[in-house]
This record gives C-alpha cells, structure tokens and sequence, in this order.
C-alpha cells in the first residue's frame, strides 16, 4: 500500500540522515579488528587478484598471504565496485548500507508470509531497522551484514513456497541460504528449517517421489558451505571458534557471567533495543495468549530457534561480552517476536496500549540514536589514534610494495591496513633480534612501530638504519643488515 511505501521510504531517509556524518569516516570503534580484516581483503582483490578463491591477508611475511576463512563473496561485490568506481572506503559504507536496507525489505517480506498482515509487517521493519547493532554495523565492513541478508530472504522464500507451493521460490531459498552459510558459517543453522518441514512432511506422508524432489532441491545447496569449510577449517590455526566450548577455558563462573550478561544486557540493549523491549515482552504475551504456537510456521521457527541457542551455547566462549555480530542468526527470530508484540499491544483495544506503541514508536529510533551515538568516534577509535591521525604521511613514507615489519598490533589487521602495507605483525613487543634478522633476510625492508622497548632494544638496534619518518608515537625506520653498519 501507499502507507507502507511511505513508511519505508522515511526509514532511508531517517536512516541516511543518522549514519549521513560517518559514511566518510575511515574504520574505527568496537570490532574494528574484523572490520579492517574485511577491508583489507576487499583491497587485495581490487589491487593483486580478483580470484574469489584467493582472499589475502596483509600479515603474510614474504608469503603470497592467501587466507581462506569465511568464503569472500561479499568482499570479492565490492572490490568489483572499486574496479569501476576505484578505491574508496565510502563505496564499502554505501554497499554495506544497500545490504542493510535490502535486509530490512527481506524482513518485511518474511513477517509478510508469517502473518499476511501489513501492519504487522511495518511495526518489525521499523523496530528491526532502528536495532541498535544493526544500525552500527550496517555501515561497516563485515560479512556478517551480506549472511545476515541472505538468509532473511531464504527464510522469506521459503515461506514464500510455503504458501505458493511454486518449486522455484524453493530453489531460491535453498540457493540464498547456501550464500548466506558460505559468507558466514554459522547461518548454515537456517537450513533446520527445510530440514525439518520435510522430515514431519516424510512422517506424515511418506516417501514419495515428489516429497524427496523437493527436499533433495531444498537441502542440496547445503553441500557448497560444507565443502567450503571442510577444505578451509584445517587451516585455522589458534581459531577458537572452530572448537568452541569443546576446547574451554573459561570457568564455570565466567560463562555464567557471560550468559548472565548476553540475556540481560545485549538483547534487550543491542540487538532488540530499548525502544522495542516492550513489543518484545508483549509478543511471548501474545504468543502465550493467543496460542499462536498451534501454528505449523511456529514450530519451524521454534527449530531455528532452538538450533540458534545450541550454536550459542557451543560458541559462548568466543562470544563471551563483546561480539554482539556473532548473534546475528537471532535478528530475525527476535523480530518476528518484536512484530507480533507490537501488532498485538496496538490492537489490543486498550487505549493505554494504543498510546504505549505511539509512544514506543517514536522512541525507538531516538533510544538508538542514544545508545550508538559515540560509536565511530574519531578521538577514541579502539586502536592507536596516531595510525588514524598520520595515515596518509605513514602510507607515503616508503615504497607501497615494501614488505615491513609492523607493531605492536594484536589484531594483525589494524595496524597493515592503516599503513597499507604488508610483512610481519608483531604485538606485546616479542620481537628478538633473531626474528627480525630472518625477516631481513626474507625481504622485510623498513620496521613501523610503536614501541620503545622495542627501539631501545639494543641487539635490535644493530639492524636500524635512519629514521625515516616519526609521526606521534609511531616511528619509521630503515632496516639493514647487523653486520653491514
């Protein structure tokens, strides 16, 4: 209808205004170390080797610097933007926000075909829009954006089949839940979803021909993820994702804590919002009292769901406090539940109810604002602010393809991708006097760094040449070998 169009469009548009000041930031706030790995491989294809399946790193020594982890699809869309448009940060922003709107119309779809009902349907996109990590992230380079909106769209197409019984919304789903997975494994929990209609449709119907067509066309896009990985994952080292609670370190306390911590604060604060918390509560009211979990479509969420909490649990020792993205699989689910709530409390017919969701309404986007308003914050950027600061003088004060020696950085990220440049990482200043010889003789050029300790390491000294550059706390200099000085 007109209304929903209208509604849609005031979310660009109020949408555009908020991010409007940070489109032309460069990377930095919370998980900056993710974004600038993001980046850096967007930048290596545009730059070295458009083969998707040769997404590189920076932090490679005097290697080729192939790293394989999630597969780059996303990365590999926008380097091919740069192609056309050249190198520039806000085409990532901008792609990333198409994502992030394309998300939110994929949403609106899904309640569309859960409930067949448009108001609904526009009280979740609203909500689900003005999320306050949803908001964040969805200017910034991460490829947990482009599987979040895949796999809304498959949720959608399947309850589009689900409804239509056309074969080919089937396929669709099936193909954009694969696409969702590769770009991010832990959306290959959406394929529970077909799993189980067909497994109650073969209890209830038996094997028939027809049945084991569609499920074979519904499940075999799982294949492409599964292969993907399994060739990958042997090759993460120290990745504690892939072993999760299988390999726990935390005290019982601690993942206590950490749960403690996720229920009370990070979903009803981040991913659900403090302007949408009382369409929440009211949409499990409302379940409850309706009895809405008669329905068939409820059962299939409640195996997403399920499936969801059970990839938590497995992960929580990686989430722990911080990784909020690592809970994007939840966006739709808890939305649906934001929606339902919403529509239900709105008609309800109780004129305090009424005046609660305007008021709610309204507030939804301001409490975000709120809350994410210091994030990208320039004068506290999550890294050194020097990096930040004298970018440009750091990228220009030696040759561009000059392999360097770089630190200190945990991440082996931030720190390349703010002097565009490649080598050897090191962080909390282990760097011997031996190591950085082999680096010499592998090709390592010039040592940026940070670290006193480092520079007034006198055996390191031996293999300093001029200072080249010193930019606030960060110092460029020339290496050479010890015995030549």
């Amino acid at each position: 209808s007109k209304s929903t169009y209208l509604i849609f469009i005031s979310i660009v548009l109020i949408s555009v205004a908020m991010h409007f000041k940070h489109f032309n930031k460069d990377l930095s706030s919370m998980h900056v170390w993710r974004q600038t790995q993001t980046q850096s491989t967007i930048n290596n294809f545009y730059e070295e080797d458009m083969n998707i399946f040769n997404p590189r790193k920076n932090d490679r020594a005097d290697s080729d610097g192939i790293f394989r982890m999630e597969f780059p699809i996303m990365q590999w869309f926008v380097a091919s933007l740069y192609k056309v448009f050249g190198n520039h940060l806000i085409i990532t922003r901008l792609f990333m926000f198409f994502i992030g709107l394309l998300s939110v119309l994929g949403l609106y779809k899904l309640l569309n075909e859960l409930f067949s009902n448009e108001i609904l349907s526009v009280f979740g996109i609203w909500a689900f829009n003005f999320s306050p990590s949803f908001y964040y992230y969805t200017i910034n380079p991460l490829p947990d954006n482009f599987a979040l909106c895949c796999s809304i769209w498959g949720l959608a197409m399947f309850f589009y089949w689900f409804n239509k019984h056309r074969t080919v919304y089937l396929l669709i789903s099936s193909a954009l839940f694969s696409v969702g997975a590769l770009s991010k494994l832990p959306f290959i929990i959406y394929f529970i979803v077909p799993f189980i209609y067909f497994i109650y449709l073969f209890w209830l119907e038996g094997f028939t021909k027809d049945n084991l067509a569609k499920s074979f066309l519904s499940l075999s896009f799982v294949i492409f993820p599964l292969t993907w990985y399994l060739s990958v994952m042997p090759h993460w080292k120290g990745n504690m994702i892939v072993k999760g609670m299988l390999d726990n370190q935390e005290s019982l306390s601690t993942l206590l804590d950490y749960f403690q911590h996720n229920l009370i604060s990070t979903v009803p604060e981040l991913l659900v919002g403090y302007g949408s918390l009382l369409f929440f509560i009211a949409g499990f009211f409302y379940l409850f009292k309706n009895k809405s979990y008669r329905n068939k479509k409820f059962y299939l969420l409640l195996s997403l769901s399920i499936s969801a909490l059970a990839y938590y649990f497995f992960e929580a020792n990686a989430i722990a406090k911080i990784h909020d993205y690592y809970l994007f699989p939840f966006y739709p689910l808890l939305f649906v539940i934001v929606a339902y709530g919403a529509y239900n409390l709105f008609n309800s017919g109780l004129n305090i109810n009424r005046i609660l969701t305007y008021v709610s309404i309204v507030a939804i986007p301001v409490a975000c604002y709120l809350r994410m308003q210091n994030r990208w914050n320039l004068d506290s950027p999550g890294f050194n602010k020097d990096l930040l600061l004298h970018k440009e003088a750091l990228r220009n004060a030696v040759p561009k393809d000059a392999l360097v020696v770089a630190g200190n950085d945990e991440s082996h990220f931030i720190f390349f991708y703010y002097i565009d440049k490649k080598g050897w990482c090191f962080h909390d200043n282990n760097l011997t006097s031996a190591e950085l010889k082999v680096m010499i003789d592998k090709g390592a050029k010039y040592l940026y760094t940070d670290s006193e300790q480092i520079i007034n390491n006198v055996e390191i000294r031996n293999y300093l040449d001029n200072l080249i550059l010193e930019k606030g706390s960060i110092k460029v200099f020339e290496l050479i070998e010890a015995e030549t000085r």
